[in-house]
């Protein structure tokens, strides 16, 4: 997450993580996609907690090793070299991996791989990002949608938002109808799913706090006052987004410091983050793509 000033944020009320460890012994909390059409011969792969956890064994820690590595990730989960595009405009590089949809609709699904400096690893911020990213992706490539949902790596979002920008500003203006909302999924693994509310639209946060009550799966609203987020850079084309994420109160003293380490993460936050995208992701798939304009 990409951090200009810290500002007063909302806190975690103090049952947060006592319902949070309750969840994560219940599967009722998880909305199954049974009913969804599958390509033949092929079933639905939902990513367990196991395998969520398995990815962050090794994280890269240096911004050159990153590209690399999520294109490693998206192949582990089953893209081909064929499936991945890696786009380089103006100086930055974006990876993108289309799942085609019945229709030229689309949903944009993104996290940033780069990390900032002052020592920290950027497991958090994000790599948690890039591992819920490709889960989603492996659950998604073998059931049939209607819309398009193109799965992005941005870059130099820590430079300020650059890859995401660059991506937004290339949708021609008479295109911009058809996509109908953008998912960024910034900084999970600390503590609940949230729906970061000053850098999400409001349609988009509503419907996900209903999904969210549905899912029974604890969730929170965070204000993360003077941060920028990628789903910004498509708000500003007038396409509807949210950012996800998963941050305690004290984010800001993690975030962009060498306490963004691998041992800080819980895996358990990052799979509720997964699953709660997942089933947003399907419920912008089942509506009209106008729904959560303003």
């Amino acid at each position: 997450m990409s951090v200009e000033l810290i500002g007063k944020q909302n806190l975690l009320h103090k049952k947060s993580m006592r319902i949070f460890r309750i969840c994560l012994c219940l599967t009722l909390c998880l909305l199954p996609l049974a009913s969804f059409p599958q390509e033949q011969g092929s079933a639905i792969s939902i990513s367990t907690r196991e395998e969520i956890k398995e990815e962050f064994s090794t994280v890269p820690c240096k911004n050159k090793e990153r590209l690399q590595a999520v294109k490693a990730l998206f192949e582990k989960v089953g893209a081909t070299a064929n499936d991945i595009t890696i786009e380089k405009i103006k100086g930055v590089e974006n990876i993108l991996v289309k799942k085609a949809g019945a229709t030229e609709e689309k949903i944009i699904v993104g996290a940033h791989y780069d990390l900032a400096g002052a020592g920290s690893c950027g497991a958090i911020d994000n790599w948690t990002g890039i591992v819920t990213l490709a889960h989603l992706y492996k659950t998604f490539k073998t059931i049939k949608t209607q819309k398009t949902i193109i799965f992005v790596g941005f870059g130099k979002e820590e430079e300020g938002l650059i890859g995401s920008r660059v991506m937004a500003n290339q949708i021609k203006k008479e295109e911009l109808k058809q996509y109908c909302a953008m998912v960024n999924i910034d900084s999970l693994g600390l503590t609940v799913p949230q729906v970061v509310t000053n850098l999400s639209d409001k349609k988009l946060a509503e419907a996900t706090i209903k999904l969210a009550k549905k899912m029974e799966l604890p969730m929170q609203t965070l204000t993360a006052d003077g941060a920028r987020a990628d789903s910004v850079s498509f708000q500003e084309r007038g396409i509807p987004a949210i950012t996800l994420a998963a941050l305690p109160s004290n984010w800001s003293q993690i975030l962009h410091t060498s306490g963004d380490q691998v041992k800080a993460i819980k895996p358990e936050s990052v799979y509720l983050g997964y699953r709660l995208a997942l089933s947003l992701i399907a419920e912008i798939n089942d509506n009209e793509c106008g729904a959560y304009r303003k």
